[in-house]
């Protein structure tokens, strides 16, 4: 029998009805939960292509198999301890309410699986260690691994710390003796050049006695000398020859 209820429930999940209401992608507003469309020129309702089904009876699940939870066993909501009596550990599977705190909710999950009931939600207490997903035969592969990793690159020696005062007497036994080298005689000095100091200031005063002085210019004379000096004989102005009123030639 459980071989015919697995073979079931993958039929009704083959089948992969969905329904959602009209509109649910257009307003944020509007949940995917089932309503029916009443509109009078609803798309959805006429069933135009690409609006989305409507539930009819060839969606419908097989009915040994409705309503049960995908693990093969019927689903129930508890909301205390005294609700898990009467339930068959091979039938149903326990679903504790949201609504019940943490406290209440430990003992409520230790009863049923203490009962043999399956938990559909239940919850790892506060403190407790999580189990290991990866196997153990898996990290000691790694472990192994990185080993022989190990193994294959030589390790470089540390070189241990050595006291001051024995650092100090190596390096003076390492120190060779410095011979003093002999001074090489003095080679003859050659005259250096010597810089002419900038002689900005004197070389002004220089120039300035060098240029000769111009000479004073003369006065201008008076106005009563210039009247006592003779006035130049002027040479006599050529007169010009007067047309002859006829334009007649002389040789004529």
């Amino acid at each position: 029998m459980a071989d015919e209820i697995r073979r079931l429930i993958r039929v009704r999940t083959q089948k992969g009805a969905r329904f959602k209401r009209d509109g649910f992608g257009k307003k944020s507003q509007l949940s995917d939960s089932w309503r029916k469309p009443r509109g009078q020129h609803n798309k959805q309702r006429e069933q135009k292509k690409a609006k989305g089904a409507l539930p009819k009876p060839g969606f419908g699940s097989p009915v040994s198999v409705r309503g049960m939870h995908p693990s093969g066993f019927y689903d129930v909501l508890v909301f205390s301890a005294d609700d898990l009596e009467g339930l068959n550990p091979k039938t149903h599977a326990v679903r504790i309410s949201a609504n019940v705190g943490n406290r209440k909710r430990s003992g409520i999950q230790e009863k049923a699986l203490s009962a043999g009931l399956k938990v559909l939600n239940a919850r790892e207490a506060p403190g407790t260690v999580k189990t290991q997903i990866k196997p153990l035969k898996a990290k000691e592969e790694i472990v192994q691994k990185k080993e022989q990793k190990k193994k294959a690159k030589p390790e470089p020696k540390k070189k241990e710390k050595e006291a001051p005062r024995v650092k100090e007497e190596k390096k003076e036994l390492a120190k060779p003796a410095i011979k003093k080298k002999a001074k090489p005689e003095p080679a003859e000095e050659k005259p250096t050049k010597t810089k002419k100091p900038k002689v900005q200031k004197a070389k002004a005063e220089d120039a300035s006695e060098q240029k000769p002085k111009k000479s004073p210019k003369p006065k201008a004379e008076s106005i009563k000398e210039k009247k006592e000096k003779p006035k130049t004989a002027q040479k006599p102005a050529t007169k010009q020859k007067k047309k002859t009123g006829t334009g007649v030639k002389d040789n004529e």
